[in-house]
């Protein structure tokens, strides 16, 4: 079965992935950039900002990218001032 190898891109940094994947089509390519780019990115939405761009791109054994995913994380406050912060109750 063909290897494939998922290397992020998050704008400051890019990991290269060493191990690879194992993957009977392009399909399970797509599915698996499609399972791991929102569980790489969920750890690294910025908490200074409300912009990010995650990309996986995938290549196969002979090292050419055969596809490209992108994430993007896009926040938007509403009106002129930010929406309070909610106040929770601690009683247990």
């Amino acid at each position: 079965m063909p290897r494939y190898f998922f290397d992020f891109h998050d704008g400051p940094s890019f990991r290269r992935d060493a191990m690879g994947t194992e993957c009977d089509s392009f399909e399970g390519v797509r599915f698996e950039a499609m399972k791991t780019l929102p569980q790489i990115a969920c750890d690294l939405i910025p908490t200074d900002g409300d912009r990010q761009a995650f990309t996986v791109l995938v290549r196969d054994e002979k090292d050419n990218t055969v596809y490209t995913a992108t994430l993007i994380f896009a926040g938007l406050w509403m009106g002129d001032t930010p929406i309070p912060e909610v106040e929770t109750d601690a009683v247990g």
